[in-house]
C-alpha cells in the first residue's frame, strides 16, 4: 500500500464514520468523533477562513479545494438543518475574513461609531454568509440517495453563486472561486467559459477531492479527473484568443494618494486639483493619461472653466488624451452622476451605470435609510447612467469604461466588444485603508482583462494602480499609499474570446439543465456514482 493510501485509510478509519461502514477493531474506536459532532461545525468555520486564503493578497489558490472538499464531504450525510448550520459557519469564516474591510470603510471614513460600525459589518457578513448555507441546505434537500449529493454540490454551489454575484442586490461576486485561480491552471478556461464556468470546474475539482476520502479505492480515477482538468486548463492558458492591431500606446496612470478623510475638505480642494495637473504636465510624452475615480473633489460644472478647460487645451496642444473622473450634475434638479470624462484630442463623458448598493444608492428603503440615519453614516446619492452610452476614445481608440465597483461585472464590458480596444477602470479604494480590499479588487479587475482579451488600465487614488495584460497578468503595479505616476506601454487589441461571444447565460443554463437531468436520473435510480453502503448507520 502506497503512503498516500495509508494516510487516506488512516483518516477514513479514525474520523469519517459517515463515509461507509467500518467495523471496530479496538475499544478506542468507540471514542471516534461522530459526523454531527460540534467539532465538525467548528472545523467548518475554519474551512471558510482557509477558503479566503486562496484570494489576494494571500494568493494561496490551492486552499480553495480542500476547504470546499471538507464542506462537501462533512455535509454528505447530515440532515438539511445541520447542513444549513455548517454552511453558515463556513460562510462566517469566509466573509468574516474576506470582507472585514467593511468595518474600516464604515468606521474610519463613513462616520460610524464603534458599535454602529460593528453592527453594520456584522449585518453585511451575516447576510452574505447565508449563501454557502443555502447551497448545502438545498443539496441536502434534493431527492435521491445521499451518495449522489457529491455530484449535486458543485452544480448547486455555482447556481447559488450566480444568484449572489448577479441577482441579489444587483450582485456581489466577491470571493467567487474563479477569482482565486487567475494564476493557476484553471485560468485557462476563463476566456472560454468566464468566471462561472471556470468556477464550476473548481467546484468539481473540490468534489473529486472529497470523493477520494469517501472512496479511497477510487483514488487513482478521481485524481486522474482532477489532473486532467488542470492539464487541459494549463494548455488552454497558452492560447491567444485576441490579437494586437495598430501602434503601441504609451500610457500614464496618476495615483494621487489623497487621504479619503481630507479629499473633500474645502481647504484642500484646490491643492488636490493642482497636484493632479502638475503630475499630468510632467508626462506630456504619453499618449493617454488617466486619473482615478473622483480625482477632482468637486462637481464638473464648478471646476471646468477655472481648471479643466485650460488643461483640455494644453492636452490637445500636446496631442494627449486625458481620462478624468469627476462627479457631475444632471439636467434635472437633484440628479447627480459618478462620471468620467475625456479631454484633449477627444471629448466625451461616461456616467456610471452599476452603482454600489449602500454606498451610492440605498436599496431596501426605508429600513436601510433608518439604519444609516440612526448610526449617523454618510452616503452619496447618485443616479445611474444610461446602459447604451457611446464608447469614449483615447489614444485614437475606443475603450470600455468602468468606475470602481463596475469592474466586478463582466456583462458591463461584453456588449461593447469587439469595438473596444482596451479597458479603463477608475477606482478609489481609499475607503478601505490598509486592508486586503484593494488587492482583492485588483484581482477582480484582472478577470475582466482575461475574459475580454484586452489590456486594462486601472488608475486608483491610493492604490493599487496597475497595468494588466490580456492574459490577466500584472505588467506594472504601484504600491499602496504612494504618490506616483505609473507609465507603461499597451497594445490596442481586436477579436473576441469565446466567452465574449457567449457570455454567462449558456454556462448557467448548462448547469441548471445538467442538475435537472441528474435529478431525473437519480429519482429513477439509474445513476449510482459514488455508491455507499446504504445500510451504514448515521
Amino acid at each position: 500500500m502506497t503512503p498516500i493510501r495509508l494516510i487516506i485509510e488512516f483518516i477514513r478509519t479514525h474520523f469519517s464514520s459517515q463515509t461507509q461502514c467500518i467495523q471496530p477493531v479496538r475499544p478506542l474506536q468507540k471514542k471516534r468523533i461522530s459526523p454531527d459532532n460540534s467539532l465538525w461545525d467548528v472545523l467548518s468555520f475554519a474551512a471558510g477562513i482557509a477558503y479566503t486564503l486562496a484570494f489576494a493578497p494571500f494568493d494561496s489558490y490551492l486552499a480553495v479545494f480542500p476547504a470546499l472538499a471538507y464542506l462537501f464531504w462533512s455535509c454528505m450525510r447530515l440532515t438539511p438543518k445541520r447542513s444549513l448550520l455548517r454552511g453558515y459557519l463556513f460562510g462566517l469564516g469566509q466573509f468574516g475574513l474576506g470582507v472585514s474591510w467593511v468595518y474600516i470603510s464604515v468606521h474610519d471614513y463613513g462616520g460610524g461609531g464603534l458599535f454602529g460600525s460593528l453592527f453594520i459589518t456584522g449585518l453585511f457578513v451575516g447576510f452574505w454568509s447565508a449563501f454557502p448555507a443555502i447551497a448545502v441546505y438545498m443539496t441536502a434537500k434534493l431527492p435521491g440517495k445521499q451518495s449522489s449529493r457529491l455530484i449535486f454540490y458543485p452544480l448547486v454551489w455555482m447556481l447559488v453563486e450566480y444568484l449572489r454575484g448577479r441577482v441579489v442586490l444587483e450582485g456581489f461576486p466577491w470571493l467567487q472561486i474563479a477569482y482565486s485561480q487567475l494564476d493557476a491552471p484553471l485560468a485557462g478556461y476563463i476566456p472560454l467559459l468566464g468566471a462561472y464556468g471556470a468556477g464550476l470546474l473548481g467546484a468539481v475539482s473540490a468534489a473529486l477531492l472529497a470523493g477520494i476520502f469517501i472512496r479511497p479505492e477510487s483514488t487513482l480515477y478521481l485524481s486522474a479527473g482532477i489532473v486532467s482538468l488542470w492539464l487541459v486548463g494549463g494548455v488552454l492558458k497558452t492560447a491567444e484568443w485576441t490579437c494586437p492591431y495598430g501602434e503601441p500606446l504609451k500610457v500614464t496612470l496618476i495615483q494621487g494618494n489623497i487621504s479619503q478623510n481630507k479629499k473633500w475638505l474645502p481647504e484642500t480642494r484646490v491643492s488636490t486639483i493642482l497636484q493632479y495637473i502638475r503630475m499630468t504636465e510632467a508626462h506630456w510624452d504619453s499618449q493617454v493619461i488617466a486619473w482615478p475615480e473622483s480625482a477632482v473633489p468637486a462637481y464638473l460644472s464648478d471646476v471646468y472653466e477655472p481648471f479643466l478647460k485650460p488643461l483640455h487645451r494644453n492636452a490637445k496642444a500636446h496631442q494627449v488624451d486625458l481620462i478624468v473622473s469627476v462627479p457631475s450634475y444632471g439636467e434635472a434638479e437633484g440628479v447627480k452622476y459618478n462620471s468620467l470624462i475625456t479631454l484633449g484630442r477627444n471629448e466625451g463623458i461616461y456616467r456610471k451605470v452599476h452603482l454600489l448598493p449602500f454606498g451610492e444608492y440605498m436599496p431596501w428603503q426605508p429600513v436601510s435609510g433608518w439604519i444609516l440615519k440612526h448610526f449617523n453614516l454618510r452616503l452619496s446619492h447618485f443616479t445611474p447612467g444610461s446602459a447604451d452610452q457611446p464608447l469614449l476614445r483615447a489614444g485614437g481608440y475606443p475603450f470600455i469604461t468602468s468606475i470602481c465597483y463596475e469592474d466586478a461585472f463582466a456583462e458591463n464590458a461584453l456588449h461593447e466588444l469587439p469595438e473596444a480596444a482596451y479597458l479603463v477602470n477608475a477606482t478609489n479604494d481609499a475607503w478601505f485603508g490598509d486592508s486586503i480590499e484593494p488587492y482583492q479588487h485588483l484581482q477582480i479587475a484582472r478577470m475582466r482583462a482575461l475574459e475580454t482579451g484586452r489590456y486594462l488600465l486601472r488608475s486608483t487614488n491610493t492604490g493599487v494602480t496597475a497595468i494588466v495584460s490580456p492574459n490577466g497578468r500584472i505588467l506594472k503595479q504601484a504600491p499602496l499609499f504612494t504618490t506616483t505616476a505609473l507609465t507603461g506601454t499597451i497594445r490596442p487589441m481586436t477579436g473576441l474570446t469565446p466567452y465574449a461571444r457567449i457570455g454567462d447565460r449558456p454556462v448557467v443554463a448548462f448547469i441548471a439543465a445538467l442538475l435537472l437531468l441528474i435529478l431525473l436520473l437519480t429519482h429513477s435510480d439509474k445513476m449510482r456514482l459514488f455508491r455507499i453502503d446504504e445500510k451504514c448507520p448515521m
